[in-house]
């Protein structure tokens, strides 16, 4: 990969500097909240079943934000393609 390319796909258009990952916002801690409810919670209850919704809900949230609002181009592909993976978890969530 040239230079040129990384520059382009992982520079800030913020600070400049190099950007791959970033500290959480609150989308992304409510969604890793869940991931870890979902461990301890019993499959096929109503509790269940919220928290996966509020699970889909916010990495929703957060993928939508990164693909409007990403600091670069990586950022934003990353949002779109986890949009895509919610869009297939509303219609297996949808389905139950």
């Amino acid at each position: 990969m040239g230079t040129r390319l990384v520059d382009w796909l992982f520079r800030s258009r913020r600070t400049g500097r190099i950007t791959v990952a970033q500290f959480p916002n609150i989308a992304l801690w409510l969604f890793i909240v869940t991931v870890v409810l979902d461990r301890v919670v019993s499959g096929g209850t109503t509790a269940r079943t919220t928290i996966d919704w509020i699970g889909v809900v916010s990495l929703g949230w957060w993928a939508l934000d990164e693909v409007l609002r990403g600091v670069n181009p990586w950022r934003r592909l990353l949002g779109l393609g986890v949009c895509a993976l919610v869009a297939a978890r509303v219609v297996t969530l949808a389905a139950l």
